[in-house]
């Protein structure tokens, strides 16, 4: 197993009337973030928030290309960016300890926090297809380049890990700095993964692993 310290490249927020970040997902344009009570989009080159959508916004956010997809509670909602409206919802399969949330392979992926789990669902039932069993709390999760990241948060110690879909197995981890946690994880496509900061407010950008494209 690979092992390294990760790099942040940027650190974005706080910001006004955003007291903890959650789930974090990247549209092409805008890295938008779950904040309690509403969904923000923040241009990663001036650093601000260009739009917010006034929504139940808790956990996991996830974006298939065209609609943004995000943890509420007990219930995953799928919402039209461009009005804000929710234009469906399924139960999440935690059922409240949901947590990292992306898309990949037409489906859903959604991390069960304390249960150290990742369900793969379908997103027109909410159906769960498949289960990861992970080692550690899961708090975001990512697909890029046919890879699977998660993110974790137990105690003091946050991670970055690699892991193989079909067994879970750890290929690979970038450990946090103290005291700075990952709750929401997602790549940009190219050379780096947007972690939400939790409690600290922020976002942060660190640099993913050159070798692994």
């Amino acid at each position: 197993m690979k092992h390294a310290n990760a790099e942040i490249l940027q650190e974005y927020g706080p910001f006004p009337g955003v007291d903890h970040v959650g789930g974090v997902t990247f549209d092409g344009r805008h890295v938008w973030f779950a904040s309690g009570n509403r969904l923000n989009a923040l241009d990663p080159t001036s650093g601000t928030i260009v739009r917010t959508i006034d929504v139940a916004a808790h956990a996991g956010t996830a974006f298939d290309g065209r609609y943004l997809f995000q943890i509420a509670e007990g219930r995953i909602h799928k919402i039209d960016p461009e009005t804000g409206n929710v234009l469906s919802s399924i139960p999440a399969p935690g059922g409240g300890g949901d947590s990292g949330l992306a898309w990949a392979e037409g489906t859903l992926w959604v991390g069960q926090h304390r249960g150290r789990k990742i369900h793969q669902v379908d997103p027109d039932t909410g159906i769960v297809l498949r289960t990861i069993e992970s080692n550690r709390f899961v708090t975001g999760v990512s697909w890029v380049d046919g890879e699977m990241w998660h993110a974790t948060w137990d105690g003091d110690g946050s991670d970055v890990r690699r892991i193989d879909p079909d067994t879970g197995r750890v290929l690979e981890m970038l450990d946090m700095p103290p005291d700075v946690g990952v709750s929401g994880l997602e790549s940009d496509g190219g050379e780096q993964f947007f972690c939400g900061g939790g409690n600290s407010g922020r976002v942060r950008a660190i640099r993913r692993p050159h070798g692994t494209r």
